[in-house]
């Protein structure tokens, strides 16, 4: 059940669909006392206001009939699958070592257990709760949409019971597996984009999408091609901004509506952004969601690196500004983040930055999750959260796109995270009468998968070795996770930090009475130069650091180049300056050279527009430390380092030239280097 958005009477600012927080006697409320999610039916898209469940889930309530025959259902034979087990050694969740939840508390944990264990998917499993059930026999069949029971099961308790305990509207949120964010982000923009065509379609009816100046650059490949317009809102080291010129409140307030519809989708990474690395703090979340819920704007909060929080960034940040003498940014306030409203039940957990879940009145939040960087990328395998009107919708679309994701990664990472399976029954039958009743329609997939022998088979087994971290084990191997990827921030970060400047001295030589000046006299002094190379901030969470390069102190910035105007020699000299453009390009490909060999990310690559990437986007490069080997976080920050000490002392134009001429190819030049041995790929291209 959801409450229909009202009508202010006499209001002129605000239309229909934008009145979500106005109320003459406040929001309908649930049997719990919070308030019921909003019902977002207007925002839908055409082709999903006209998807209807599907008709299968008619047939769920005949499924649960004790020694029903199905002859209903168009299955294969669970008999004749060709895997009789999933088998597999895996990490015990102790494996890593966690560092503290707060800057200047307890040193590192101890790392007690590093061996590996072993998981086993059986072919059936003795256990007769379908929502505890993870064997192969129902792993490998047809299954529902949202995704493989057990895990299904276990995603939403971790979800509503430990990363968003405080979600504080009625019932609270439900979740969707995926085959990843990027399903996710597809899925959503299904259900919530009508797509234009220029030349074809009113330009007064475009979409709109908010996002920051610097994205991911796989949003909007998924977003332009559907004629979405990328609206990009400032950010400082706080995120996006909620006020001010350029902000969100600005720039929908001040929309022109001939140019596309007033954007109603916002997609944000708010913790450990990629590519900043900021985490938004809870006060300026509130600022952002006030301002949507005002203007009735989506957010979508994309967070593949909420547990990737690292506090040792804070203190640095704030001690690298005092010692600068600039006064640090307003640090988040102790309460802000580990004193929640509702307990995780993990210190962990409840040391980190919460969700927009956690201030989601009005149900208006997707959050997209993913196990890529928590488990392996490969496994494709994520979920998605918000109300449950809207994941029945996303359900609707999965029905008849994805379906859930693969069988075999969901059983396994249900293996891994649930435990182990209790053994199957000791007659050579497997029945569906052994199944508990239940009225959800994970008990009637799973009946519906299990009765689709017509033969008895063999019951396999658990192997008494076979184990799982449960969900405590979950959470330690997070811990330990970010433990491992904070201690290779703070050590890229601090070599970083001791070559950020080039220094250099001169001596000058006090002039005698006469005029003349003679080389060491009492009245000689030295000048000390300092040019800097470039600034950033210890990321305070994900896996990138975000560098911006001050080329406008290179020597040779605004130098005059001369270029072939036709590439091949011929047709006289074309002139251009080494601009922002050009040095950029300049330094990434040099850096790819011998003795460097090191690949970064070049700014542009995650610029929100053209205009931006044209303006600012060339003064960035993003660095990843988390790719590379641990040998290498080292290694590849110093030859970064070196490799930008000695583009600075470049004083030939002649240099440049050859670098970024007309008849480089830079597409080649990088593919030849990314083959090449030894090369230190920071730059995560563009993996991540």
């Amino acid at each position: 059940m959801s409450r229909i958005i009202p009508i202010i009477p006499g209001s002129t600012s605000l239309t229909m669909s934008e009145t979500s927080v106005a109320y003459r006697n406040g929001p309908p409320r649930g049997a719990d006392g919070k308030p019921l999610p909003l019902d977002f039916t207007h925002h839908l898209s055409e082709v999903t206001k006209r998807r209807q469940a599907s008709q299968m889930k008619k047939y769920y309530r005949f499924f649960q009939i004790p020694g029903i025959k199905n002859l209903a259902g168009g299955l294969p034979n669970t008999k004749f699958f060709p895997f009789e087990t999933l088998e597999a050694q895996t990490a015990k969740p102790e494996r890593w070592q966690p560092t503290p939840n707060h800057p200047g508390t307890n040193k590192d944990k101890k790392n007690p257990a590093a061996e590996s264990a072993h998981i086993t998917v059986p072919t059936i499993s003795g256990e007769a709760n379908p929502v505890k059930k993870v064997d192969v026999a129902t792993a490998l069949q047809y299954g529902q949409a949202n995704g493989y029971p057990p895990l299904l099961d276990w995603v939403r308790k971790f979800t509503r019971d430990h990363l968003h305990p405080d979600a504080p509207y009625s019932g609270g949120p439900d979740v969707i597996l995926t085959c990843g964010s990027t399903d996710g982000f597809a899925k959503t923009l299904e259900m919530f984009v009508n797509p234009w065509i220029d030349g074809l379609n009113d330009p007064r009816e475009r979409p709109g999408l908010l996002c920051e100046t610097f994205v991911y650059g796989n949003i909007l490949s998924q977003a332009e091609p559907k004629g979405v317009q990328i609206v990009p809102i400032k950010a400082d080291e706080n995120g996006m901004l909620a006020t001010g010129e350029g902000g969100l409140e600005d720039v929908l307030a001040n929309w022109d509506v001939s140019k596309g519809k007033r954007p109603h989708l916002m997609y944000t990474v708010t913790l450990g952004h990629n590519p900043t690395g900021f985490v938004i703090p809870v006060s300026r979340r509130k600022e952002i969601y006030a301002i949507c819920s005002r203007y009735d704007v989506i957010i979508v909060e994309d967070e593949p690196y909420w547990y990737l929080q690292f506090p040792s960034a804070t203190a640095a940040n704030m001690a690298k500004a005092k010692a600068s003498g600039l006064k640090p940014s307003q640090p988040q306030q102790e309460g802000e983040i580990s004193k929640r409203t509702v307990s995780t039940g993990y210190p962990f957990l409840d040391s980190l930055t919460p969700s927009y879940i956690s201030i989601d009145v009005d149900g208006r939040v997707i959050r997209l999750d993913t196990f890529s960087k928590t488990i392996a990328p490969g496994c494709r395998l994520g979920w998605i959260t918000a109300q449950p009107e809207l994941i029945d919708r996303f359900n609707r679309i999965a029905e008849t796109s994805t379906q859930q994701p693969s069988g075999f990664v969901q059983s396994l990472v249900a293996e891994l995270v649930m435990g182990p399976q209790p053994e199957a029954p000791s007659s050579s039958s497997f029945s569906t009468t052994a199944t508990t009743a239940t009225t959800s329609s994970s008990s009637g997939w799973s009946l519906f998968r299990s009765s689709s022998s017509s033969q008895p088979q063999p019951a396999k087994q658990t192997t008494p070795s076979s184990e799982g971290w449960q969900m405590t084990g979950w959470v330690r191997w997070l811990e330990g996770l970010r433990g491992m990827y904070e201690r290779r921030m703070n050590r890229m970060c601090t070599i970083l930090d001791s070559g950020s400047s080039l220094i250099s001295s001169s001596t000058r030589l006090r002039a005698t009475a006469s005029g003349s000046s003679s080389i060491g006299t009492p009245g000689d002094w030295e000048v000390i130069t300092t040019t800097p190379l470039y600034t950033y901030s210890w990321p305070e969470g994900g896996m990138f650091i975000w560098l911006r390069m001050h080329f406008d102190t290179h020597p040779l910035w605004q130098h005059p180049l001369f270029f072939p105007s036709n590439g091949n020699g011929e047709g006289g000299e074309k002139t251009k300056v080494i601009d922002g453009p050009t040095i950029s390009l300049a330094l990434m490909l040099f850096l790819t050279l011998k003795p460097h060999l090191v690949l970064v990310s070049a700014g542009s690559m995650f610029s929100a527009t053209s205009q931006i990437r044209e303006e600012v986007g060339w003064q960035y490069f993003r660095l990843c430390f988390a790719a590379v080997s641990e040998e290498d976080v080292d290694s590849g920050a110093q030859r970064f380092v070196n490799g930008v000490r000695a583009f600075w002392k470049i004083t030939d134009a002649r240099v440049i030239e050859k670098l970024v001429g007309p008849s480089v190819d830079t597409e080649e030049v990088v593919a030849r280097m990314m083959g090449q041995e030894g090369v230190n790929n920071l730059g995560g291209w563009l993996g991540c």
